[in-house]
């Protein structure tokens, strides 16, 4: 049901798959990127990409193109292209920013991407043929703090933004050098007539209205009509376009999240400092409920003794083992959460990685088939 592999003890900041999932590049808690492909139940270190200053915060592998862009607390982000011999060749992305770079994400098209920052502003990047460079146009208002995460509409014209002001806010990122002004009739651009020009703010909710803490992690759902978000408070939230931008938001008793993203038309996977996933069902009356833990692995016996041995131990010499292993996969807070196969409609698999250094492959079929009251909607 998961797949797990370790890369060392050093947390992993974040991780992203190319399109055949034979290889996957994270950044080990520092200025780096390495790069692994798998060999059998191995993997192997095959690239190692040191351009940035400072620590890496965001990865994102474009498939089609397959083209690596990387952002990190250095103010940069680079456009990684493989060249002929397998080397990857970086170009330096203008994104103008005078704070550390936090996340970034491709658009769906792979034509432009968007960069959050501790600037109090996010860039969409986007090639210019004339230059032969990537440039970047900025939303602004009215943005007043960091910018913690991003996901894209399918449309690729619609950008949502996750902020530390406790905000989730909705923007157009079309840029009308680059695309058509085709919205697909989303719900999203009813109020403002369509896309608008870059920048225009189409949604804005708040996590609460005493605060409700950072907002950790967002995501678009498959068909783009609802968001859902995550924030410090460990709240988990939905909001619909469809239904008049109506919001529903569930207090749950776990430890706060740090990512999520859809899994089915009604479902979603968070995860954070509990350290495992977990299932969330969004039903058609519009109601939040918990369904549960995708992590079903048990604590093993520390050193192979069974309960009976370690009663005896206590019993004679009044001490026991101090086995402090986590009932979990990861024994650390999940940092990242990524699509592995499948698509938000319908993820057959998802991975994830965290402080521990362990990086986890989920089946959601098998644990669908291993975890009791688990159903997909």
């Amino acid at each position: 049901m998961v797949e797990r592999f370790s890369f060392g003890v050093n947390p992993i900041t974040c991780h992203a798959w190319n399109k055949d999932r034979s290889q996957v590049a994270l950044s080990p808690n520092n200025h780096e990127v390495h790069i692994y492909k798998r060999e059998a139940n191995d993997w192997r270190l095959i690239n190692v990409l040191n351009q940035h200053d400072l620590r890496v915060t965001g990865i994102d592998w474009a498939p089609n193109t397959n083209r690596i862009v990387t952002c990190a607390a250095d103010r940069n982000a680079y456009v990684w292209t493989q060249g002929s011999d397998g080397n990857w060749k970086p170009t330096l992305v203008l994104l103008r920013i005078n704070r550390a770079a936090t996340c970034v994400k491709w658009s769906p098209f792979e034509n432009k991407f968007a960069v959050g920052s501790g600037a109090r502003l996010i860039s969409v990047c986007y090639f210019e043929k004339e230059n032969d460079w990537w440039v970047s146009k900025h939303i602004k208002k009215p943005i007043r703090s960091t910018v913690t995460s991003l996901d894209w509409h399918p449309n690729n014209l619609i950008l949502v933004a996750g902020l530390t002001d406790f905000k989730v806010r909705v923007f157009s990122a079309y840029i009308k050098l680059l695309e058509e002004p085709n919205d697909s009739g989303s719900p999203w651009c009813k109020k403002a007539g369509g896309p608008g020009s870059l920048g225009t703010l189409l949604a804005e909710f708040t996590n609460s209205q005493s605060g409700g803490g950072w907002v950790h992690g967002v995501s678009f759902s498959g068909d783009g009509n609802r968001i859902c978000w995550v924030g410090h408070d460990s709240s988990i939230s939905v909001a619909d376009a469809s239904r008049g931008m109506v919001v529903t938001k569930l207090r749950t008793e776990f430890l706060p999240f740090n990512t999520c993203t859809w899994v089915g038309p009604n479902s979603i996977v968070v995860a954070g400092h509990n350290c495992c996933p977990l299932l969330y069902t969004f039903d058609s009356s519009g109601q939040l409920s918990y369904s549960c833990k995708l992590d079903n692995s048990q604590k093993k016996e520390a050193g192979g003794l069974s309960a009976m041995r370690k009663f005896q131990s206590l019993d004679r010499q009044a001490r026991i083992e101090n086995d402090t292993a986590l009932e979990t996969v990861h024994q650390n807070a999940i940092t990242g959460l990524c699509l592995y196969s499948g698509s938000k409609g319908a993820i057959t698999k998802f991975s994830t990685s965290g402080i521990d250094g362990q990086l986890a492959v989920w089946d959601m079929n098998l644990l669908e088939k291993g975890i009791q009251n688990m159903r997909l909607n």
